[in-house]
């Protein structure tokens, strides 16, 4: 590392052993210059999974059935804050290997169900292998479209890649149900149903435009077919065209007067032309025939009835639906515009308008996390209240002041870090787990005005080779210094509102390196060669405090072998009380890769930080037996280095 440049910050460094990029994944003991070695997934060995170390999960329907799709499936440590994810197999179970005894929260989702959530707890005593099977019913999500190929004008030869497109849109794999959909429709562009399956796929891909010109065409040549009509309604109203959603969707009430979405969805539409009195008679309707899941129609009576003048009745409609929908997503926009009705019968003046369109906020359908990794930036965005103007200076300058505060009040910390390292399959299962605990110390200076300077340390006994799969993760503390004063003009910021963080409310500011300024923040390097690591992502900054609570950040675009480096990092306040003082830091930071087509999921969490004046020595006796081994000192890689 002697030979490469000083740059202005340390950001994820992924450090190879010195062998060629292939072996890089498995340690062969190859020598230098054999030449690359491809590493099949199915070379690995499976690791032997005792039964007092594993937790069998079985996925089934409110019939005790297995699932006709993939669900994906979230496990989450609460002892050790660790999460695991895996998806079902055609059996719909999962087996989690090297679980520990302790309380855990089980979550699953499927495209079409509701997420189904499970407390578990896992005893370590011998006798009670049997608890380690858990069966989780997951139940129809009543929002849900019903996605299947039953159209006669589907000819038989075509109906094996129909039934696999439906299989693929039921797992989320929209890459593959577009194939399989574009060969079906060369030979059947008159089926109504395969029409509609792609506008539901266009929906899914955000792609409106393309959305609404299939539906309209399946509505067409089938004017009433039902979800067709409801879905091209919705789409509409997305698209704020409301006379066209307003004729779609009274001709899908007629169609089926006992469909409770169709009602909702007309009521939303009214409210939006401000026929409020039709709104109110639409919801009403989409409460009795939806009866329970009809309750997030009380989102729109409640709306109709405030701008009809009966705050009080409509304020109780609101909170009936923040009671009957506890996890919806528009929580914070309905929690706002009650306080806006509350303050308007106070008198109180109000920057918000009462009709902002929360309903289908409410409504939407909600996709799995993909396969094995989470969903890019830009492909499911966030919920954010309607009407609620972000104040951009006060939130890019407040959180620049804190990232600054930071790095003035601290010079070098220590921290006890814990690492669980996975290498995983293509659907995310994981191959091989991997734990491990250092000592981890930093220290961040800045020798002139805008240089920063990182250097972090583990207590390495061996070197890399002790590391799993000989990647070395670095730069975690660094991720929320691009809204550092010095570097954020590096980055197009936008903020896009405001939302929810664990139930506390916060701005989201989207990132984006600037294609006109150099990049300063990342690079990669393989071999001789290396190259600018731009990055984009979102923060979750804090009303309050204006404090960084959350990043989400990968790629612009892929490199040379790095396809996918994706990091998702949470921080809270840590106090060092012989300072009297509270810092925000890292509590984990989870990186995704797709290196060589190989896939690795990286978790760093820390805990018992400690503080250190700038001149200080360490005294700590943290090192006492082990060798400081230097992660990076005045250097700035941030994926795999090939050593020559």
């Amino acid at each position: 590392m002697s030979q490469m440049k000083r740059w202005f910050f340390c950001h994820s460094a992924l450090v190879m052993a010195g062998i060629f990029l292939g072996q890089f994944f498995l340690w062969v003991g190859a020598a230098a210059g054999q030449g690359n070695i491809e590493l099949r997934m199915s070379d690995v060995p499976q690791t032997f999974c005792p039964d007092l170390q594993k937790l069998v999960v079985t996925v089934v329907d409110e019939k005790k059935a297995h699932l006709d799709r993939q669900a994906v499936v979230k496990l989450h440590d609460r002892r050790k804050n660790i999460d695991s994810w895996d998806t079902t197999s055609n059996d719909s179970a999962i087996t989690f290997c090297s679980i520990d005894f302790g309380d855990f929260d089980l979550d699953a989702s499927a495209v079409g169900y509701l997420t189904e959530h499970k407390d578990v707890h896992l005893s370590g005593a011998i006798g009670n292998v049997p608890e380690r099977a858990v069966q989780l019913v997951m139940h129809k999500d009543p929002t849900a479209v019903e996605l299947s190929i039953s159209d006669d004008a589907i000819p038989a030869g075509a109906r094996k890649d129909a039934k696999l497109a439906v299989a693929a849109l039921r797992s989320a794999n929209l890459k593959e149900a577009q194939k399989r959909l574009d060969k079906v429709y060369k030979v059947a562009p008159s089926s109504s149903q395969i029409n509609f399956l792609y506008g539901y796929l266009y929906l899914q891909l955000k792609q409106s435009d393309k959305a609404e010109t299939y539906l309209s065409h399946a509505v067409t040549l089938d004017p009433r077919r039902l979800q067709a009509l409801t879905l091209l309604g919705r789409v509409q109203l997305e698209r704020k065209e409301y006379e066209a959603a307003r004729k779609t969707l009274e001709q899908a009430v007629v169609a089926d007067s006992r469909y409770w979405l169709a009602h909702y969805l007309l009521g939303d539409t009214y409210l939006q032309l401000k026929e409020y009195e039709k709104a109110q008679e639409q919801a009403q309707l989409a409460i009795g025939e939806g009866k329970g899941p009809g309750n997030v129609a009380q989102l729109v009576l409640g709306q109709a009835l405030a701008n009809l003048g009966h705050d009080e009745e409509g304020i109780k409609a609101l909170k009936i639906f923040l009671e009957t929908n506890p996890s919806n997503t528009a929580i914070p926009g309905v929690k706002a515009l009650i306080t806006q009705i509350e303050n308007r019968d106070a008198g109180i003046a109000s920057g918000t308008e009462a009709n902002t369109d929360l309903a289908l906020a409410a409504s939407a359908p909600s996709l799995p996390e993909s396969a094995w990794g989470p969903p890019g930036v830009d492909e499911l965005k966030p919920s954010i209240v309607a009407g609620v103007n972000c104040p951009y200076q006060q939130v890019i300058e407040g959180s620049g002041e804190r990232v600054k505060q930071f790095v003035d009040n601290i010079a070098k910390f220590a921290a006890i870090e814990d690492m669980v390292h996975e290498q995983l399959d293509k659907a995310g299962n994981p191959v091989t787990k991997e734990t491990r605990k250092f000592t981890y110390v930093a220290s961040i200076t800045e020798d002139q005005p805008g240089f920063l300077q990182t250097d972090e340390y583990r207590n390495l006994r061996y070197g890399i080779t002790e590391l799993p799969d000989h990647i070395v993760t670095s730069g975690s503390m660094t991720l929320a210094l691009i809204f550092h004063p010095d570097l954020r003009d590096s980055f197009e910021m936008s903020c896009e509102g405001l939302g929810d963080w664990r139930g506390q409310s916060a701005w989201l500011v989207h990132f984006r390196q600037r294609d006109d300024k150099p990049n300063r923040f990342a690079e990669y390097y393989v071999g001789s060669q290396h190259y600018p690591m731009n990055m984009k992502g979102r923060a979750w900054i804090t009303t309050d405090n204006l404090q960084i609570v959350h990043i989400d950040a990968e790629l612009v675009k892929p490199l040379p072998q790095l396809a996918v480096q994706h990091q998702i990092a949470e921080y809270g306040p840590v106090h060092f009380q012989k300072k009297n003082l509270d810092l925000w830091l890292p509590q984990s930071v989870d990186t995704y890769l797709e290196l060589n087509r190989h896939y690795y999921r990286r978790r760093h969490s820390y805990d018992h930080y400690q503080l250190f004046s700038v001149d200080s020595t360490d005294k700590s006796g943290l090192f006492k037996s082990d060798e400081k081994t230097p992660l990076m000192k005045n250097a700035l890689p941030s994926a795999p280095i090939q050593k020559p």
